[in-house]
């Protein structure tokens, strides 16, 4: 029996690292899904796990530890099922392009949102200000405004040209990141300009569609030569959120949590009650109108594919 973190996924397979130093290629047996785990996937970058080594034969994984933490999207292809992205995570970085693809504002709030519910310091960078115009440029400025004034730590690169990496360094150094966002914003350009060894395949957007194709197909866990580690995901479309229901997903935006307290009801859910503090707030400009709708759009997301919304 070894022990050791779960440092990559192909899908079929987990790499392993072991305490004594070893990468072990393990796989699951299939009644270990069924033991009360409910996501499609019920190991993950970041677990850590004891395993069978089985004498020189294939290496099952026998057992997960207890999780701090874990990032936790909807998943896409079973709406009723959920993903877990990854596990024990110190930072969770959304990397997000104000264009070529854009990243909007509804999946960057249900990014942060769920950050906020599985208690997870979350930061976000936005790339490719080489590619903007004044307007755009504009808009990116007002972003990172609104998402400071929140408390959310915020900062603009030039992943290509390596422009902004030594603020990055400085946010991961240390820590276990998680990298997530569309793809095509620039993940993999990032990594490959924080460790040129990797060398993590790019690929190019569509100038039609503004839309990134898909260059990492799995998740792994890659060591920073600064201190560290970083987890490479697979580019997401869609960001739907999981068991947020009524006045509690409040909850998850800081600034309507902080209006809500002088609400009326405690069960308020700031939609049509009367005396609402938050809906007041956001009439006074004091909470912004995108992260109310953003607000709204996570407390109605009932219907199958609502958060499948294209970016």
């Amino acid at each position: 029996m070894a022990c050791g973190l779960v440092v990559k996924n192909t899908g079929s397979w987990y790499s392993v690292h072991t305490d004594d130093d070893r990468l072990i290629k393990c796989k699951v047996k299939g009644a270990f899904r069924l033991k009360g785990i409910k996501s499609t996937n019920p190991i993950v970058i970041g677990d850590t796990v004891e395993i069978n080594e089985n004498n020189g034969t294939t290496a099952f994984i026998t057992a997960i530890g207890e999780r701090r933490n874990y990032m936790i999207r909807r998943s896409s292809n079973l709406s009723k099922q959920s993903h877990i992205i990854a596990a024990n995570i110190d930072l969770a970085m959304l990397v997000a392009t104000v264009n070529y693809p854009l990243t909007t504002t509804v999946f960057t709030d249900r990014f942060l949102a769920t950050a906020e519910a599985y208690g997870i310091p979350a930061c976000l960078v936005f790339n490719k200000t080489d590619r903007y115009n004044n307007e755009e440029l504009e808009y990116l400025d007002a972003l990172m405004k609104l998402y400071m004034s929140i408390g959310y730590r915020c900062c603009k690169i030039c992943a290509l040209q390596g422009k902004g990496l030594d603020e990055v360094k400085e946010l991961i150094a240390g820590k276990i990141t998680l990298l997530s966002g569309h793809s095509g914003v620039g993940k993999s350009t990032l990594i490959n300009n924080l460790l040129p060894e990797i060398n993590i395949r790019t690929g190019k957007i569509s100038e039609y569609h503004k839309k990134g194709m898909h260059t990492t197909t799995y998740s792994e866990m890659i060591p920073l030569p600064f201190g560290g580690y970083v987890i490479d995901t697979p580019g997401i479309k869609g960001f739907g959120t999981i068991e947020m229901e009524g006045a509690e997903t409040a909850h998850y935006f800081p600034e309507i949590f902080k209006f809500s307290e002088n609400c009326k009801f405690n069960n308020c859910t700031h939609t049509n009650e009367p005396h609402c503090a938050v809906r007041k707030a956001m009439e006074e400009h004091n909470i912004s109108e995108s992260r109310y709708n953003s607000y709204l759009n996570i407390l109605h997301d009932k219907e199958e594919n609502k958060y499948r919304e294209p970016y």
